[in-house]
């Protein structure tokens, strides 16, 4: 073969078997571009070589057989919302199944699509109510996850388990509690108002006399207390003096004259009695049958002089006040309550009255008062307690501490520490725990209050815990948290030089 002949047969572009008719097509187009058929022929070998090796080490056993490996789900997807999951099996809200998620067919973790673990399980319907584990509410639909990746946009705190060692928080489960309150207040003692009496004649006169002449003698009911003499009271005790020896004088008399002399005694009687004169003075009068020049007075009742106005030889008119009398066998503690403290105050409720002057003494009352107005200068209620003095310790006068034990209601109530409260002046707020180091800010809504512990009538449910020890910490820390991130999205916002801004312009 000639040298010209064996050239042809290496560049030949066809196998042979080939039809006729493409040979010469085929030479034509070797021969115009013989360099690229070249290439082609050699990448189509070495694919080909390749792709025998690789099955060649896939099956080095034609005979054997792969097993099959069962796929477990990581979790379960909403059918129309894939942020929505569940751990287990569940249906939507359309009966319709949820769609499981496997490893091959998503790379997120299996706590969540993307957002870290599971913290908590919230209410579906915005309810102030979450769950450590899956549960549903009382429609039945399935609480929704809430994953580590939703705390940024929730406004929940995530504090780490050091921080919270070190400072010190502490939590409480709410829950229901008989709430009972003592009430405390300072109050002085005030005579009876009841067992206050005044010496005051009903006739002119003259003072002649003075048997109590000092301000705080005790006085005995009858005892005198003054000689009075009376021109008035003089000439009363006559005119019965003449009426009576009239009545006697007409005893023989006709019917008609009898009646009417003692019609004349009766009413002569009847005006010493008007003018207070006691019925041991008319008996006396009648028996001596003699005119007294000077009247006493009497004590109405047993007591102490508080006031005495009367001056031995002074005049006196009729109504003038000479003494006044209080009895203090019973007195008043006047207390002054606070507008809040209203609700727990019921009449005949017992009090227990510490007094600064007996420190070893204890004294019972009871509340007998509540006066109808409200101090608008301190917002407080007066309200009056009243106190056995039979041994006379109580003085008035004398300042005593008061306190009252009442419960807010007779079933118990919902109820949290008062230290768990967070009270800006226009609302309360207390921190959630919802996990290990999650804390949720929550408005509440609080009722009355007791010793230690306040009513929530709204925001918590029972079985929540909420902090009470440092959670004045943790909202400092928050805020100052809150403060930086606005400072900082702040600074990431360039500023325009004036250039700028007057070529925007």
């Amino acid at each position: 073969m000639t040298k010209k002949q064996n050239t042809l047969l290496i560049q030949s572009p066809f196998l042979p078997g080939e039809h006729p008719q493409m040979k010469h097509k085929n030479r034509i187009g070797f021969m115009q571009t013989p360099q690229k058929t070249v290439l082609s022929l050699l990448l189509t070998l070495s694919v080909g070589i390749g792709s025998g090796y690789w099955l060649a080490r896939q099956q080095p056993y034609p005979n054997s057989q792969i097993s099959a490996v069962e796929r477990k789900p990581l979790y379960y997807k909403h059918p129309m919302n894939p942020t929505v999951t569940s751990p287990t099996p569940a249906k939507d809200e359309m009966g319709m199944d949820y769609q499981p998620v496997y490893a091959e067919d998503s790379t997120i973790s299996p706590a969540g699509p993307g957002k870290g673990r599971i913290l908590y399980y919230r209410h579906p319907m915005g309810a102030a109510d979450t769950s450590t584990t899956p549960k549903k509410d009382e429609m039945g639909m399935d609480y929704l996850p809430v994953y580590e990746g939703d705390l940024s946009d929730s406004g929940h705190l995530n504090i780490s388990p050091e921080k919270i060692q070190k400072l010190g928080v502490k939590v409480e489960a709410v829950k229901y509690r008989q709430l009972t309150r003592t009430i405390r207040a300072l109050g002085n003692i005030q005579i009876d108002e009841r067992r206050l009496h005044v010496v005051a004649p009903k006739f002119e006169g003259w003072i002649q006399h003075l048997f109590v002449n000092t301000n705080g003698q005790t006085v005995k009911r009858g005892q005198p207390l003054l000689d009075s003499y009376s021109p008035d009271l003089l000439a009363a005790q006559q005119e019965y003096l003449i009426a009576r020896q009239g009545e006697q004088a007409l005893q023989q008399a006709s019917p008609q004259a009898q009646a009417t002399a003692q019609q004349l005694t009766r009413n002569a009687l009847l005006r010493l009695s008007y003018w207070d004169i006691t019925q041991a003075q008319l008996q006396n009068l009648q028996q001596q049958e003699t005119a007294h020049k000077t009247l006493s007075l009497l004590s109405p009742i047993n007591g102490v002089v508080i006031e005495k106005p009367a001056v031995e030889g002074m005049r006196f008119m009729p109504g003038e006040a000479l003494f006044k009398i209080a009895d203090l066998s019973k007195v008043w503690l006047s207390i002054a309550v606070f507008e809040q403290d209203l609700v727990s105050l019921k009449l005949g409720q017992t009090v227990s009255v510490n007094i600064q002057a007996y420190p070893d003494k204890k004294f019972n009352g009871e509340l007998s008062f509540i006066y109808p107005s409200l101090n608008t200068n301190t917002r407080t209620v007066e309200v009056r307690v009243e106190l056995d003095n039979s041994q006379g310790l109580l003085k008035p006068g004398l300042y005593g501490n008061v306190e009252l034990t009442a419960a807010h209601q007779q079933h118990q109530q919902l109820s949290i520490p008062d230290s768990a409260i967070l009270d800006s002046g226009t609302r309360q707020v207390v921190l959630v725990q919802l996990a290990d180091g999650l804390f949720e800010p929550r408005t509440v809504k609080l009722g009355p209050q007791s010793e230690d512990y306040v009513e929530v009538l709204e925001g918590l449910t029972d079985g929540e815990r909420v902090v009470t020890r440092a959670n004045f910490l943790i909202d400092a820390e928050s805020n100052l948290k809150s403060a930086l991130d606005s400072m900082n999205t702040t600074a990431a916002i360039p500023e325009q030089s004036p250039v700028q801004q007057h070529k925007g312009n």
